[in-house]
């Protein structure tokens, strides 16, 4: 069972960089530190959540936090470890299992890094 988790660690970690060396704005929510290795919660300034989350619709990823599945409104635990309403909104849920692959994280990362730039441009242009 460590092994596994400092495989999705890694995986994590590959996942966030990643999006972070092809995307401005990025932010963790919570501390790399102090998270579980199969979690990697972000937020994408400039973006909103739900728009996010369908056009991402061949990849699993949730907005909100866990304990908040369902629920339109901001998670009251991201609100608790200090995202704004407008980041909280703007956030995404990634989880990692067993089967997850170093060539899905890459396939995350092209995939959202294309999807977040886009819909980036076109609020700017709106």
């Amino acid at each position: 069972m460590a092994d596994e988790g400092r495989r999705l660690g890694a995986l994590r970690d590959h996942l966030f960089a990643g999006l972070r060396g092809r995307l401005q704005d990025v932010r963790v929510n919570g501390t790399l530190e102090h998270r579980l290795p199969h979690n990697l919660h972000v937020s994408f300034d400039g973006v909103e959540g739900e728009a996010l989350l369908m056009a991402l619709g061949d990849l699993a990823v949730s907005t909100g936090s866990a304990c908040a599945s369902g629920s339109q409104a901001p998670s009251h635990v991201l609100q608790a470890i200090g995202a704004t309403s407008d980041r909280a909104g703007a956030s995404i849920r990634f989880g990692l299992g067993r089967t997850t692959s170093l060539s899905d994280i890459d396939f995350a990362v092209d995939r959202v890094s294309t999807v977040v730039a886009a819909l980036r441009r076109q609020t700017t242009s709106a």
